[in-house]
């Protein structure tokens, strides 16, 4: 329907095209025909805006720059300037059909989101036999099959051991993404590695796939502050130049001794110059460009309001914990104190395969490739204090100091475990038979993302905070790896909240980035609300603006992007007011005519909107 109406805006501006070139040759050679001609090109040029103007005017009771370019064709073709009357209307559809071309292009990005989302999904029953039906009538457990090459139907989870995936569509990433088992798929993904089998997890309409679709659908309907009071202003000013032409016509004709023929013509000129087409087109092209922009680049902005704000941005605020870490602890220091390390490694790996707490799997990711001989070990979990278990009459355990062993430790051990813990690092014991055989550093270590772009926002002036509710030691070891600014440790969601609060009423536009379900009130109270898109459902709901990938150094790029949209649209605004002043005072002082004011005017909105589409070009920051 976009592409018909688009179309068919075209069409008519060609034939308007044709027609004014065709009633100009007809008048050239004094042909009498050359009116009609040019009437009917108006009337084929202007209709479909003009009709535009007087359903908003009725049905909205807001006044548009539409009704003004239409009085000005008629008010010429009165006094028999048929060909200015015809070349406003050309220009003016030209401008009109390009403008719609860029809102187009703009939303094309959510057009092409919604082709590649599945319909038909392949239903796997109890006899082991598939079925096609359609995605909609899916329920959460059903069982599915995704053919190699075929896009994944609905979210779910990975039931086969390995599966490569395209996630482009949902994250922007171009290299695809390696999942296991148990693993979330998401609905409009690519399978490209062999055929797999997954369970449903969620509703289509649920689905982060749908949410995406829903999320830019509303930003392209949600204009900035900018736009909403330029369409305000529009409504103003278009009443004011109704009010001024009739005074400008006037006023020369009674009280300066021009003709009615002179003082209607100027009268005409300044509907056509005064009225605010690129001023109104200055905000909401390169908006809708620069959300198309983010969409296509897995940072989805809930609104052009919300975009707009983040070139203000004066603080930011970010959880720890799966936002400026890894999420999970890591083996970072490793002591052995025996020279036997092989035979510590095979049975420390032994042990911590058997239990699936955090810290067990940093041990056993760290040293699992390092291991020479699989052990089967008797193994006991010790609720809150580590792992025991018994080979050849020796006696393993793994965990905490008090656990581990009943010695008094040696003073080199006293001392480096200190240090370790003045970093912030949990530190974890292997002993056998009551002697410490090793231990070992670990701690939930920053993103490579998150370091540099605590480095942009530092550079550029903006103030930076890290609220966890991890104890001061870790978060403080944690601050000093980013050079983060400040750091407010021990915060329940409440802390976290009065933060946020108490930091917009000092700084004004702030920001707070999260991923959890605590991070959610903190998120709504912050002036720009930012997720992890693979945070909980509500810190996405209330969120403002989602990194769909948790790539943080997508909020620095999207920071350059609203600062460019900014300057953009500033540029416009100024060098709009601008033509409409010099077009002004040119046509008071009759240094132009009609052609060269339709020029001047509809020139400006098309450089006006051309300008605004450079928002969807690559910015250098970008990989």
């Amino acid at each position: 329907m976009t592409f018909i109406k688009e179309r068919s805006s075209m069409i008519a501006t060609i034939v308007c095209g044709i027609l004014m070139v065709t009633g100009l040759i007809n008048q050239n050679i004094g042909g009498t025909l050359y009116p009609y001609i040019f009437v009917i090109g108006m009337i084929i040029g202007g209709y479909n805006q003009t009709k535009e103007g007087i359903i908003d005017t009725i049905e909205e009771r807001h006044l548009n720059v539409d009704l003004l370019m239409a009085l000005a064709a008629i008010g010429a073709c009165t006094i028999s300037y048929y060909f200015e009357g015809i070349m406003l209307t050309f220009i003016f559809s030209l401008s009109g059909s390009l403008e719609e071309f860029t809102t187009n292009k703009s939303k094309k990005e959510i057009e092409g989101l919604m082709e590649i989302q599945p319909e038909n999904a392949f239903l796997l029953n109890e006899n082991g036999q598939t079925t096609e039906v359609p995605v909609k009538s899916l329920k959460i457990g059903d069982l599915l099959i995704v053919p190699k090459g075929a896009s994944v139907p609905i979210d779910g989870i990975l039931l086969t051991d390995n599966a490569t995936i395209d996630e482009a569509a949902i994250t922007g990433e171009s290299i695809p993404n390696e999942k296991l088992k148990n693993n979330d798929l998401f609905a409009g993904t690519i399978n490209i590695g062999n055929s797999l089998k997954m369970k449903v997890s969620k509703e289509s309409k649920d689905t982060l796939f749908s949410k995406i679709i829903q999320l830019v659908d509303e930003a392209q309907n949600t204009p900035s502050k900018t736009a909403s009071f330029l369409t305000n202003f529009e409504n103003i000013y278009v009443k004011a130049v109704l009010v001024i032409v009739p005074l400008a016509i006037l006023i020369p004709y009674f009280f300066l001794g021009w003709t009615w023929s002179e003082s209607f013509y100027r009268g005409m000129v300044l509907l056509v110059v005064a009225s605010p087409c690129a001023l109104v087109a200055s905000a909401t092209p390169a908006t809708l460009a620069a959300i198309s922009h983010g969409a296509k680049n897995g940072v989805l902005f809930k609104g052009g309001i919300y975009l707009e704000a983040l070139a203000d941005l004066k603080a930011i605020t970010f959880d720890k914990t799966g936002t400026l870490t890894k999420g999970f602890p890591v083996v970072t220091d490793e002591f052995f104190l025996s020279d036997d390390k092989q035979t510590i490694i095979n049975t420390l790996v032994a042990i911590e395969t058997e239990s699936t707490h955090p810290l067990a799997n940093a041990i056993t990711t760290k040293f699992a490739n390092k291991t020479t001989q699989k052990l089967s070990l008797d193994v006991k979990d010790v609720t809150g204090s580590g792992m025991l278990a018994h080979e050849n009459n020796n006696e393993w355990k793994v965990g905490n100091i008090e656990f581990v062993t009943t010695q008094t430790v040696s003073e080199a051990i006293a001392s480096q475990t200190e240090q370790l813990q003045n970093e912030g690092k949990t530190v974890i014991y292997v002993s056998k038979n009551n002697d410490i055989l090793g231990f070992f550093g670990l701690l939930d270590v920053p993103k490579e993302d998150a370091i540099k772009t605590i480095e942009y926002f530092k550079k550029e002036g903006i103030v930076t905070t890290m609220l966890t509710g991890d104890h001061s030691h870790t978060a403080n070891a944690v601050a000093d790896m980013l050079g983060i600014d400040a750091v407010v440790a021990d915060c329940l969601p409440e802390d976290k909240t009065v933060f946020i609060k108490k930091q917009k009423e000092t700084v004004g536009t702030n920001a707070m980035i999260g991923d959890g379900v605590n991070d959610a009130p903190a998120l709504a109270n912050a002036t720009i609300g930012i997720a992890m898109g693979q945070g909980t459902d509500i810190a996405i709901d209330v969120a403002d603006i989602v990194l769909m990938k948790d790539d943080l150094e997508k909020l620095a790029v999207s920071h350059q992007l609203s600062k460019k949209l900014k300057r953009i649209v500033t540029q416009n605004i100024v060098f709009s007011l601008s033509v409409i002043t010099i077009l002004i005072i040119s046509n008071f002082f009759k240094v132009i005519n009609l052609p060269l004011g339709v020029i001047g005017h509809e020139g400006s909105t098309i450089l006006v909107i051309l300008n605004g589409l450079r928002m969807l070009r690559k910015l250098p920051m970008e990989k």
